[in-house]
């Protein structure tokens, strides 16, 4: 099933957009592949280009962490699958990792254009870097565009994730520059004797 966002922008809290399309790990039904995890999905200007070669290769050296927090990752650029096949094999070799997430090969920008990723005063061919953190209600939870000349900041990425878990799970916020440990806010909207409740030993 597919879903259409023909002429509106997707926003904070819309449901991620379902697709089908061939990826380096096989044909992918984007909601049925996310399950009942979380989704990092992130788009990439071009194939073979060095700034998305070093973000591959971060993205699988940072397996672990993914999985502790149960998130799949899954890229996309709009070039064919032969060429992220050999990508992929250029990405193991000068990254020295392996490649343990599917690569979305988007040629007729069916996924691009669904999810916005492509800027036409920035390029009308290639897509910007583009981050979407959809959870496991298949909500988009954050949209990050990054320039193509910029690499991302996957540490960022995983500490909103911590953060999203977090105030899920308990009626708080994270601060500025928050990383998971760190003191949280208890929101407003929970009242003195529901706070006391559900935090005896105070906020921190």
């Amino acid at each position: 099933m597919e879903t259409s966002t023909a002429n509106k922008a997707l926003q904070l809290g819309d449901i991620a957009p379902d697709f089908e399309q061939e990826s380096s790990e096989g044909r992918i039904n984007f909601h049925q592949w996310a399950g009942n995890s979380w989704v990092v999905l992130f788009s990439h200007p071009k194939d073979f280009t060095p700034v998305c070669t070093t973000e591959l290769g971060a993205v699988a050296k940072l397996k672990e962490e993914f999985e502790k927090r149960k998130v799949k990752a899954i890229g996309l650029s709009v070039d064919p699958l032969n060429d992220h096949k050999g990508w992929i094999k250029d990405i193991e070799e000068t990254q020295s990792c392996k490649i343990n997430f599917p690569l979305i090969a988007d040629a007729d920008q069916k996924v691009s254009q669904l999810y916005g990723m492509i800027h036409p005063n920035a390029s009308n061919t290639f897509t910007v870097r583009s981050v979407f953190i959809i959870d496991p209600n298949k909500k988009i939870r954050l949209m990050i565009t990054y320039p193509a000349s910029t690499g991302r900041n996957f540490d960022e990425i995983l500490r909103v994730v911590d953060s999203l878990q977090l105030t899920d799970a308990h009626k708080v916020a994270t601060p500025v520059n928050w990383k998971d440990g760190d003191k949280v806010i208890i929101v407003p909207s929970l009242s003195d004797n529901d706070a006391k409740e559900r935090f005896p030993n105070g906020p921190r």
